[in-house]
């Protein structure tokens, strides 16, 4: 597949995640009415409904993870047909991060109480974000990548006392422990 017909194919299969959220009720933008490109840890209510968050870290991660696991497992395909399986997966995320059930998945298990989901452009944006991590991750040594990935972890970590890592387990595995740490 050409790059041309790549990108197409990688910006309908984003307006249709964009589409499908709208269709689930979604907001497109803050209810707040403005757009900021990042939302400081202060704005715990703004926190998902803009471009950027202390959460994108996160899906910047997800692109390295989709690049490597997709160039294991589908090396033979082209890195452009493999963004595509990357846009693939972190649409599908959205859609289900932004489903009733993962949304209170979140208020129960995280310290997330007041979590209502994403913007449609946050979602849209995080898809974005995962593309530029998988980008990263195509042209970059695996080491300098994976010094990255640890450094945004540790340091969403410590501003907001979540990242990826904590996210999944809290998710999966809810640790009361870890929930009363979050919650300062």
């Amino acid at each position: 597949m050409s790059r041309s017909k790549c990108l197409i194919v990688g910006v309908l299969m984003t307006a249709a995640t964009a589409v499908i959220l709208l269709a689930m009720g979604r907001i497109p933008i803050c209810d707040c009415g403005y757009v900021l490109f990042w939302t400081p840890a202060s704005d715990v209510a703004g926190s998902s409904q803009h471009i950027a968050d202390w959460y994108t870290p996160s899906h910047i991660i997800h692109g390295f993870l989709f690049y490597w696991a997709l160039w294991l497992l589908f090396g033979k395909y082209t890195v452009c047909e493999r963004a595509l399986g990357a846009i693939f997966i972190e649409a599908s995320w959205e859609v289900l991060e932004n489903s009733p059930w993962i949304i209170d998945r979140y208020r129960e298990a995280t310290i997330a109480v007041g979590y209502t989901g994403d913007s449609v452009l946050n979602s849209v944006f995080d898809i974005i974000w995962m593309l530029l991590g998988f980008v990263f991750a195509w042209r970059m040594p695996v080491w300098v990548t994976i010094l990255v990935g640890i450094a945004f972890e540790l340091l969403a970590l410590w501003v907001i006392r979540d990242n990826l890592t904590l996210n999944v387990l809290m998710l999966v595995y809810p640790v009361e422990a870890i929930k009363l740490w979050q919650g300062g």
